[in-house]
């Protein structure tokens, strides 16, 4: 599962961490660049595009949807700490 993940657009786009580029839904809106046949992916996003867009696109798209309420709190500039164990 991890293998797969890290060729997923979204978890590539969110590592990025590049300011400026889009947080919310950045996988899907990724791929959709590429699909879309978008020039420069790395300059507006910070990171390629997946080499099979199109087959990544249903998997973004269901990690964008859980992920949309920490990518909606980073937007807003809402900090979220998270500590763990006692």
């Amino acid at each position: 599962m991890l293998m797969l993940l890290s060729g997923c657009a979204s978890v590539g786009a969110l590592n990025a961490n590049k300011p400026g580029a889009p947080l919310v839904y950045a996988g899907t809106r990724l791929d959709w660049y590429a699909l879309q046949g978008g020039c420069c992916p790395a300059e507006r996003f910070g990171v390629e595009a997946p080499t099979y867009p199109a087959l990544d696109l249903p998997a973004s798209l269901l990690l964008d949807t859980v992920l949309f309420p920490l990518a909606l709190a980073k937007v807003l500039g809402v900090g979220l700490i998270v500590r763990g164990g006692s």
